[in-house]
């Protein structure tokens, strides 16, 4: 299996920020030796592809570094060549794990899931939103214009509604977009999605699986032909910003159904970690790993298959 990362452009964050920059590095170092597992650095996003998601005016502020200072807030990040690069790499990795899974099967971006970026702001740690990006780079992609794929759906299950998914994505009836969230988490004024699923505080791992089999029924209804996952491992119960309550097993098992259901209908899966903020952090990376060896085992299937 093929897995993006983008993790050796580090971002020059003041120190205690609350963005865990180190857990990208951790979890590349953390399953390099998996084997048939290969690791390939994340190609950039090219204007174009950038900008069928995003107005041309933010593109050019990011790129110029004329963010204004509430923009640099609300992004949670200062500007910096860094930033826009790590941003254009993030989104590339995307878009490269979606080529990647048209062909193989299956792929991952080791970082991703950027879905608070709005079309003419980015917010929330997200500059580009590299799910929004990747689903519409796809649709006219070549690989997928010969297979007929008209019907892409994007699965967030990050803890933390896609706001800029969703709201980039509402009126493109080619994309459908799910999201189950923690009702009380951030973003506080959520957008709607084509299906939103919020949870109350303290929903365990029961209550949220009952949640992803309505979500998986919601995206057979839709017929969607590919799926782009927002692997969150934030709905985990150590995790300091997420108020759910996954247990380790739960998560393995959100993950593993997510395969199941792409399995059984010989779906396209293109994945992207998206947030973890466990303390320690290593808490995360421990989730983020477990779900690339849920994707790499099922890989490691078709690839058997095929021989």
């Amino acid at each position: 299996m093929k897995a993006y990362y983008s993790d050796h452009f580090v971002l020059p964050l003041p120190t205690g920020h609350r963005f865990p920059m180190a857990k990208y590095k951790m979890l590349r170092d953390s399953i390099v030796t998996l084997p048939n597992l290969e690791l390939l650095e994340a190609p950039r996003a090219t204007d174009s592809e950038i900008l069928y998601a995003h107005d041309a005016s933010y593109l050019q502020r990011v790129i110029a570094g004329k963010l204004s200072e509430a923009e640099q807030k609300e992004i949670g990040f200062p500007w910096s060549e860094k930033m826009v690069e790590r941003s254009r790499r993030s989104a590339g990795a995307t878009i490269a794990a979606c080529k990647t899974a048209l062909i193989e099967g299956v792929s991952a971006n080791l970082a991703g899931g950027t879905h608070h970026a709005y079309r003419n702001r980015g917010s929330g740690f997200c500059v580009f939103n590299d799910a929004a990006i990747a689903a519409r780079v796809i649709l006219k992609d070549s690989i997928a214009q010969e297979r007929g794929i008209q019907k892409i759906g994007i699965l967030d299950l990050d803890v933390h509604q896609g706001d800029g998914t969703a709201s980039i994505l509402r009126n493109d009836v080619s994309i459908c977009t799910v999201s189950i969230h923690g009702e009380k988490n951030y973003p506080f004024e959520k957008e709607e999605s084509g299906l939103d699923i919020a949870l109350p505080d303290g929903s365990g791992d029961e209550t949220y699986l009952i949640a992803l089999d309505r979500a998986l029924e919601y995206l057979d209804h839709q017929k969607v032909q590919f799926l782009v996952y927002l692997a969150g491992a934030d709905p985990f119960y150590k995790d300091r910003l997420g108020r759910l309550k996954l247990s380790e097993e739960g998560m393995a098992l959100r993950d593993q159904r997510v395969i199941d259901y792409v399995r059984e209908r010989k779906i396209p899966l293109a994945m992207a970690m998206a947030g973890g903020y466990s303390n320690p952090i290593e808490e995360t990376v421990k989730i983020h790993r477990k779900s690339i060896m849920i994707a790499l085992n099922y890989q490691n299937a078709i690839a058997s298959l095929r021989t």
